[in-house]
C-alpha cells in the first residue's frame, strides 16, 4: 500500500476518508457510469447537499435509513450523505422483494425508506407502500438538496454502528450484521492492500452497489484516487462495450464472473476480450483451480482470488505477485490486523478490525463468537506454512457418507476440468442405507454432449478420487440456482429439490 493510501486508511469515519482524498485529488474522477462522471471533490459537493436535503426531511444522527437502490452515481452519493451526517444506514439488495424487504425494515425499525421508484418493470415505491414502510422517497435520478450550513458537525467516531447489511437469508429470515465505519475501511484497506493497485487503474462494479462489496470497493476507490466504472445492470456480451470504452483494467465479482468473462473470450480465441484488463478480482464463492489456469490461459490477464462475507468483507486475498500454486489453490493471505484460527475440527475463526460487532439479534451475536472473541465462520479450511489460506468447504457442505467424511469442494474441482462440465455443485442428500450419499448436480456449457453418471465416475476416477467420494447420483440442469448479488450458487435450493429422489441401494 502506498505512503498516502496508508495514511488515508488511519482515517476514523467514510466522510472523513471522503474529505481527505477529495483535498487530495478533488479534479480527479472517482464514479463513471454512461456519459456521465463524478470526480472526488463533486462527490463531497453533492454528498453535502444531499445531507442538507435529508437533515430538513428530519434524517438525524443515529436515524435508521434503509435504502434499496440499484448501482448508480446517486446511489453513492446518498450513501455518503447518510455518512455525513451519521445516521444508521440499512442497504437493501433491489432484487429483494416483500419477505425480503419487509423483515429488514421491521427488524431494523427504519424511519426512513429510500426506493428507485418503478426500477426493471417493478414498482418499488408500491411495495414500500405495501409493507407499511414510514418515510418513503425516491431517489433514483433526483436526490434530497439543501444548504449545507445547516448541518451540524459530522460525526468523530468510527467505531460506532452505522451500518446493518443483511444476510441472503437462505433457510431461514436474513441476519442483520452490524458493521462500524472502521469495520468497513478496514475491510477495504485489505482489498487495497492486497491487490497492489495505483491511481492509473481503473475498476468496476459489476454488483449491486447495496451489498457488503459497494464499501469495500468504494473504500479502496477512496485509498487510491482511482475510479470505476457502475453497471447499473450487468450482463454479457451487452456491458463489454463500457469496459472497453472506458478502458477498464480491473474487474471480476466472484466466481460465476470469471466463468462468464470466460464464455465470452471463447467466442473469439485469440482475441482479447477486454484490450486493457490486467486483473481480474474477486470472491465470495470458492473458485476452482481450473478456472484460474483457463482465465490466466485464455484471457492473458492475471486472477486474484479472495474469501469474504457480510460479516467480514474481506479476510483474505491473493496477490498479483503471488505463485502460480498459491493463486490457483488458496484464498489469499489476511492483512496486517486479521487474526485466523483454526478449531480442532477444522472451522475457521476470525478475529479483527473488519470483523462485524454481530448482530441485531443479541441470541445470534452470542452464537457467533467464541469465549477469545473470534467469529465462528461455518467455514473448514487449513493456514499453509506461507500464511495461505485454503478453505476445502463449509461444515455443512461436509458429506456423512458411511461414517466418512467427504468434501463436496474437493469433488467439485476435478469436476471443474471435465470439458462438458461449465459449474457443479455436490451435495449430500439422505440416504436410509449411507446416512448420505454424494450427488453431483452439473450446469453444462452450450453445445456439450449429454453426461451419464458412469461418465462422470470414471471421469473422477482418473483424476485419482477414492472410490468411496464417488457421486452416486447425478443431475443435469440447465442452469444451477443462484443468488442475485455475486452469482452464489443456492445449495440449499438443490437439497430441496432433490432430497426426495431415490438411487438404486449399493
Amino acid at each position: 500500500m502506498t505512503d498516502t493510501a496508508h495514511t488515508l486508511g488511519t482515517s476514523r469515519t467514510l466522510w472523513e476518508l471522503v474529505e481527505r482524498r477529495a483535498a487530495l485529488t478533488p479534479g480527479r474522477p472517482v464514479l463513471l457510469q454512461g456519459d456521465r462522471s463524478l470526480t472526488f471533490g463533486e462527490l463531497r459537493e453533492r454528498a453535502e447537499r444531499c445531507a442538507a436535503g435529508l437533515y430538513g426531511m428530519g434524517v438525524r444522527p443515529g436515524t435508521v435509513v434503509a435504502w434499496q437502490l440499484p448501482t448508480r452515481i446517486e446511489t453513492a452519493v446518498l450513501s455518503f450523505a447518510l455518512a455525513r451526517l451519521g445516521a444508521v444506514q440499512s442497504p437493501v439488495i433491489p432484487f429483494y422483494r416483500d419477505r425480503e424487504v419487509g423483515f429488514a425494515l421491521r427488524e431494523s425499525k427504519a424511519d426512513f425508506f429510500a426506493v428507485p421508484g418503478v426500477w426493471r418493470g417493478f414498482d418499488h415505491t408500491e411495495m414500500a407502500r405495501r409493507l407499511g414502510a414510514r418515510g418513503i422517497f425516491e431517489a433514483y435520478d433526483d436526490l434530497p438538496d439543501g444548504d449545507p450550513a445547516v448541518l451540524p458537525p459530522a460525526p468523530a467516531s468510527g467505531v460506532d454502528v452505522r451500518w446493518i447489511y443483511w444476510t441472503s437469508g437462505t433457510t431461514s429470515d436474513p441476519k442483520g450484521v452490524l458493521h462500524t465505519d472502521r469495520s468497513l475501511i478496514a475491510g477495504g484497506s485489505c482489498l487495497a492492500h492486497a491487490l497492489r493497485l495505483s491511481e492509473d487503474d481503473i475498476g468496476s462494479m459489476a454488483f449491486p452497489y447495496a451489498h457488503i462489496a459497494g464499501p469495500d470497493y468504494t473504500v479502496m476507490l477512496l485509498l487510491y484516487g482511482f475510479p470505476a466504472v457502475m453497471f447499473e445492470q450487468f450482463a454479457l456480451p451487452e456491458a463489454l462495450a463500457e469496459y472497453r470504452r472506458h478502458g477498464v483494467t480491473v474487474a471480476g465479482g466472484s466466481t460465476a464472473f470469471y466463468s462468464m468473462f470466460l464464455a465470452e473470450q471463447r467466442k473469439q480465441p485469440g482475441r482479447k476480450l477486454i484490450p486493457t484488463l490486467r486483473l481480474l478480482a474477486g470472491g465470495g464463492a470458492p473458485k476452482p483451480p481450473e478456472i484460474y489456469h483457463a482465465v490466466v490461459r485464455e484471457m492473458g490477464c492475471q486472477l486474484t482470488h479472495g474469501y469474504g462475507m457480510t460479516e467480514v468483507p474481506m479476510i483474505t486475498m491473493g496477490a498479483p505477485d503471488d505463485t502460480v500454486e498459491n493463486l490457483a489453490t488458496t484464498e489469499g493471505r489476511p492483512p496486517e490486523g486479521m487474526e485466523i484460527r483454526i478449531s480442532e475440527g477444522g472451522e475457521v475463526r476470525l478475529r479483527g478490525e473488519a470483523v462485524c460487532r454481530g448482530y441485531l439479534d443479541p441470541a445470534q451475536s452470542a452464537a457467533a463468537f467464541d469465549e477469545d472473541g473470534f467469529l465462528i465462520t461455518g467455514d473448514v479450511g487449513h493456514v499453509t506454512a506461507s500464511g495461505h489460506l485454503v478453505l476445502t468447504g463449509r461444515i455443512k457442505d461436509i458429506i456423512i457418507r458411511k461414517g466418512e467424511n467427504i468434501s463436496a469442494k474437493e469433488i467439485e474441482d476435478l469436476l471443474h476440468r471435465h470439458p462438458a462440465v461449465g459449474d457443479a455443485a455436490v451435495i449430500g442428500l439422505p440416504d436410509p442405507e449411507r446416512g448420505e450419499r454424494v450427488c453431483a448436480v452439473i450446469e453444462q456449457p452450450p453445445g456439450a454432449e449429454p453426461l451419464a453418471l458412469e461418465t462422470v465416475t470414471g471421469f473422477l476416477r482418473a483424476q485419482g478420487l477414492s472410490v468411496h467420494k464417488l457421486p452416486e447420483q447425478l443431475e443435469v440442469v440447465e442452469a444451477l440456482p443462484r443468488n442475485e448479488t455475486l452469482r452464489k450458487v443456492l445449495k440449499y435450493k438443490l437439497r430441496e429439490r432433490y432430497a426426495g429422489s431415490r438411487v438404486t441401494p449399493s
